[in-house]
């Protein structure tokens, strides 16, 4: 027997075998979960749209001042970034819904900041608290979904769960632009927010249910030696219960795959900072309204995310490493078109060929990681992998800006992008081994 911890946060005793894996054993509590997930994309997609052509209207961000204007992202990569594995150490010893429940709590202060901000540095204090956000409760509804599902069935899992976190931040980038242009940015992201974290603390709360019983199971099914399903290969360097720095050197440095997938992390992420900021950006100056460059990125997010119900199992039949490769050079496909292109079709077209991309490579580098990171220590190796994923923001933003501040020109900052993510591709390929449970043969190799 062991301890259970029930919806309102008391224990109560449970035998083992409660806790079956597996998608339609878990149904809603895996469906819970996605509203989670579509909730905290909802809270980041707001402000993809408006921000970023508004920072010169309404806060006096010069429109060259591209450093300036990346800022508020600087800010929230690094927090993101930081607490996705400050997230996973923690729902390890007090439980992933506790974590999920602070990281709605964070979210609070977001709106009311972007509401009353005097400068673009209340945006950036905002952003602090998004990355909170974001770092807590995005990274719980991944861990918990590979948590209550069997191993051959995660880049499903991943792949609902990131579908309905990037198809609600396309979402919003859509409704939040109509919103803006009816009554104004501000108040139109403070209505938005506060119905959205309301909703989000209620669910959690209310129906949200603790899976790290689920993770305590499965460990002992391991050692045991009653594990039922395919042969998993567990990347073999650590200890059973590591040191949060063990835990993190071996997946940044140490293992080879474990390393290739934390830098087309970083890459994927780099993308998306060009994608969130400068397309818009650049749309906005070759004439395209708010609504129009609302619609252009929105396809983006929702193509993103809808494709993920194909991509992710997809990788459950063929593997995780094509995928992956595929997606990393599609995305650089996407990237480098949207310069090359013109019009509101072909940028329409862009961003879909862009999103698709960020389908086939994002579900499929948090399955990889999943795939070989035992179950004591899994939730930490999926937060030192989304440590580097999100802290891509920061080092995107910082490096995309510089080139276009000193090329006077957001184009440049495109190349570079469709670059590093053809190169990050040849990483992939050239040293990652295959994780997928079954298929896998060498993946616990330093």
């Amino acid at each position: 027997m062991k301890i259970d911890i029930d919806p309102s946060g008391s224990p109560r005793m449970q035998s083992r075998d409660t806790y079956v894996q597996g998608i339609r054993a878990n149904l809603q509590q895996f469906i819970w979960q996605a509203v989670q997930v579509f909730l905290v994309g909802l809270v980041i997609g707001m402000e993809r749209t408006v921000l970023p052509v508004v920072a010169a209207q309404d806060f006096g961000v010069p429109r060259s001042s591209f450093l300036y204007l990346l800022s508020f992202v600087i800010s929230f990569g690094l927090v993101k970034g930081a607490l996705n594995f400050v997230a996973g150490r923690l729902s390890e010893h007090i439980g992933r819904k506790r974590v999920l429940i602070l990281g709605w709590v964070a979210a609070i202060p977001v709106a009311l900041l972007i509401f009353y901000a005097q400068s673009w540095w209340w945006i950036v204090v905002a952003n602090v608290f998004l990355g909170i956000n974001q770092g807590f409760a995005w990274s719980m509804t991944v861990t918990s979904k590979v948590d209550i599902t069997r191993a051959d069935q995660r880049g499903l899992a991943t792949g609902i769960n990131e579908f309905a976190g990037y198809a609600a931040v396309g979402l919003a980038g859509v409704v939040t632009a109509y919103l803006a242009a009816l009554y104004g940015p501000r108040s139109a992201l403070l209505g938005f927010a506060a119905t959205v974290v309301t909703v989000a603390l209620l669910t959690a709360l209310l129906f949200v249910r603790e899976t790290l019983p689920w993770a305590h199971a499965e460990r002992h099914r391991h050692t045991s030696g009653t594990h039922a399903g395919p042969q998993q290969h567990f990347a073999d360097g650590l200890p059973e219960y590591p040191s949060s720095r063990q835990v993190f050197m071996y997946v940044s440095f140490q293992n080879r795959t474990f390393s290739a997938l934390c830098q087309a992390g970083v890459a994927n992420k780099v993308a998306d900072t060009l994608l969130w900021v400068l397309f818009p950006l650049y749309l906005h100056e070759r004439g395209l309204s708010l609504v129009q460059t609302g619609w252009v990125t929105g396809v983006y997010g929702m193509v993103w995310g809808a494709s993920q119900l194909v991509t992710g199992p997809l990788s459950d039949s063929i593997g995780r490493r094509t995928p992956v490769v595929a997606g990393l050079w599609l995305l650089a496909a996407g990237v480098a078109a949207a310069v090359i292109v013109n019009g509101f079709g072909a940028w329409i077209a862009s961003a879909a060929i862009a999103g698709v991309g960020m389908a086939l490579l994002y579900p499929n580098l948090i399955a990889s990681v999943a795939d070989i990171a035992y179950p004591t220590w899994r939730s930490s190796a999926l937060g030192t992998y989304r440590y580097w994923r999100d802290t891509g923001y920061a080092i995107g933003a910082l490096a995309l800006g510089l080139i276009a501040q000193s090329r006077g020109d957001i184009v440049p900052a495109f190349w570079f992008t469709a670059v590093l993510l053809v190169a990050s591709g040849v990483w992939v390929l050239l040293r990652a081994d295959e994780t997928h449970p079954g298929r896998s043969h060498s993946s616990s190799r330093p």
